[in-house]
């Protein structure tokens, strides 16, 4: 099942089902408004918007529209929880080998995470508004899931079962704010900016035998400026799947449903599947040459994340957005 979230001058936006090829949809007004409140009632909703997608594929429903990825919201505008992980440690391990930092063996075992802001996305085709190109623009392009209620102490099988949705994430940063945050001790603030979402949020089921339970095991595309950026497995060198750093989030405190948990950028020991963001391939040139060479985002730059299926099908949607210069 395929839902999405439309503009519709509201803060929570309008939710529809969406068509597999991603062309077609139709307004649930009287299943549910919003995709919240079928995460607050998955049990019993997801079955009648399942009903609604198979139909919708089979062309047995009149009262459809147009389906367009400029006019979506982040299927979530807001949420209740981000919590975004460093699934892929050597992504970790490389930025630190770049600054010639001891990485400690507990990244290993134990996965990091840091609580983003999670009151305000921004849409998947929206500008990035920044005040200044100097606080170093960074796209981060990885996947996400989103849970319902997810108890406390929950067990790696159990937060499995708690999985409901994917879809793709382009994680904002702002690099060169990050050492004098990460100094003070406290963690991302600042630094981190709203993130995006892919046009659509998905039901492991679509993904077919690319979902095994706990990882997606296709590449996450990266188009910067209109060239390849990157392909990396999202499958390949992940050191803590789903499951694993869902149950992490939830060892102390209970996860409300709609929780959003990313995987961190996507990254591959083999490089030549290039990078899912700036900093790691700056990394990269500074452990090569000793210096980067290539830039931070400039104002008018332009960042494509999408994923593809078996036939070359977009399965999300596409992240396509543009930086530009923030003004009061």
């Amino acid at each position: 099942m395929k839902l999405a979230t439309l503009k519709n001058n509201t803060r929570d936006g309008q939710l529809v089902v969406v068509n597999r090829t991603l062309d077609q949809a139709v307004i649930v007004d009287n299943i549910a408004h919003t995709l919240q409140t079928v995460l607050d009632n998955w049990h019993d909703l997801s079955p009648k918007l399942e009903m609604i997608y198979n139909a919708l594929n089979k062309g047995e429903i009149n009262n459809t529209i147009a389906f367009k990825q400029t006019e979506c919201e982040s299927p979530l505008p807001r949420a209740y929880q981000w919590a975004d992980g460093s699934a892929y440690v050597n992504h970790v391990e490389l930025v630190r080998k770049a600054r010639n930092a001891e990485m400690p063996d507990t990244f290993w075992t134990d996965p990091l995470m840091y609580q983003g802001g999670s009151d305000a996305f921004i849409g998947p085709r929206d500008e990035i508004k920044v005040a200044s190109e100097s606080f170093g623009i960074d796209f981060e392009s990885e996947v996400a899931v989103i849970t319902d209620d997810v108890p406390m102490g929950a067990s790696v099988e159990q937060a499995a079962l708690h999985i409901k949705l994917l879809m793709l994430v382009n994680d904002v940063s702002l690099r060169n704010l990050i050492p004098d945050e990460l100094a003070k001790g406290f963690g991302f603030f600042g630094s981190k900016p709203s993130s995006a979402f892919s046009p659509v949020a998905i039901t492991p089921d679509e993904l077919g035998q690319a979902w095994d339970g706990a990882k997606l095991h296709l590449p996450l595309t990266t188009h910067f400026n209109n060239d390849l950026f990157g392909q990396p497995s999202c499958g390949v060198d992940m050191t803590f799947d789903f499951p694993t750093i869902v149950a992490h989030a939830a060892r102390t405190r209970p996860l409300s449903a709609g929780c959003i948990v990313g995987s961190g950028t996507i990254s591959n020991y083999d490089r030549s599947k290039g990078s899912s963001c700036l900093a790691e391939k700056r990394m990269l040139e500074i452990i090569a040459d000793g210096e980067p060479s290539t830039e931070f985002m400039k104002f008018g730059d332009n960042v494509r994340i999408e994923m593809f299926d078996e036939n070359g099908d977009s399965i999300f949607g596409a992240i396509e957005q543009t930086v530009v210069e923030y003004k009061r």
